[in-house]
């Protein structure tokens, strides 16, 4: 509740409460601040720990359980397969894993080589 004092003029002399004729600047305390920084810091820090967590696909490797493999390269001629080089390669392997092996190495999609592309064939003992 407020009161308003009527002064001889019939207006009010002393402001209402809560209005008063001198604005003030808002000062923040010690206090204040750090949590203001607190709070101002909470978003970056979940940010950061959210980038740090989600990341370690990333450092994982690619070797899939596999052991090494070594290997000689090969430049593919007119009319080449892949199956004609896995029979050349290993006469006594099963072409189609040859052939899984070579489009491994290789990172190739599919089965389908070009004439002058150099190709990594397994080394079969």
């Amino acid at each position: 509740m407020s009161a308003v004092v009527i002064g001889p003029t019939g207006g009010p002399s002393v402001p209402a409460f809560g209005a008063s004729g001198v604005r003030t600047r808002l000062r923040l305390t010690r206090r204040g601040r750090v949590v203001l920084t607190g709070l101002a810091a909470v978003p970056i820090v979940i940010a950061v720990l959210v980038g740090a967590l989600s990341s370690g696909g990333a450092v994982a490797g690619i070797d899939d359980g596999v052991a090494p493999v070594a290997f000689e390269t090969v430049v593919v001629g007119a009319g080449d397969t892949l199956w004609g080089i896995a029979e050349t390669v290993a006469p006594s392997e099963d072409p189609r894993e040859v052939i899984l092996e070579i489009m491994r190495l290789n990172g190739l999609a599919t089965a389908v080589v070009q004439p002058g592309q150099e190709l990594a064939l397994p080394v079969v003992d």
